[in-house]
């Protein structure tokens, strides 16, 4: 734990296991407007990052995304699976950082169930275009950075804090263990 967690009159630091963790998953990654994909994690080249956005994200923590068969993502994680995904879900709280295994596939059961009329703007034969590829994301670890009570009690806490030369936050952080 580091100092400024240490002089915290209060307990700021949950690992999350199981259900818990795949429910915090799940929250702070459907607050988040944008993902930050990055592939390339461990080819020895430096990673590369692009917003996405996920169409689901099941009860198992799952992550699923639809992408074009000839983009450089799919090509990069057929060459290496493991991905970290990135989310913040405003300002100061929901932040979620995963890394986890990457699979694609071309499951027409699952590009039906994930289509949204929007995508129509990258694949435009529709749902039925030839392009579309699925990926799935399976969490190996993750972590996460958020409030305890919401974004107004923090601010209050912090600026308390700061009046009183004390360090009161309502953060809370920890580690996400799916298995």
């Amino acid at each position: 734990m580091d100092s400024i967690n240490q002089q915290q009159p209060e307990d700021n630091l949950k690992n999350l296991q199981g259900e818990e963790a795949k429910q915090k998953i799940k929250e702070l990654a459907e607050k988040a407007e944008t993902c930050f994909f990055c592939s390339n994690i461990k080819t020895g080249v430096p990673f590369s990052t692009r917003p996405m956005s996920a169409q689901k994200i099941d009860d198992d923590g799952n992550f699923w995304f639809l992408s074009s068969d000839d983009s450089h993502k799919n090509e990069e994680i057929s060459h290496d699976p493991f991905v970290h995904l990135l989310f913040q879900g405003s300002a100061h709280s929901d932040f979620l950082n995963i890394y986890g295994i990457a699979e694609i596939s071309k499951d027409k059961e699952k590009i039906k169930e994930l289509w949204q009329p929007i995508l129509k703007t990258w694949f435009t034969g529709g749902e039925d275009d030839p392009r579309i590829t699925v990926i799935k994301v399976e969490p190996s670890e993750g972590y996460y950075w958020d409030n305890k009570h919401g974004n107004a009690i923090a601010f209050v806490k912090q600026a308390a804090g700061a009046v009183l030369g004390k360090t009161l936050d309502d953060s809370i952080e920890g580690k996400l263990d799916i298995d």
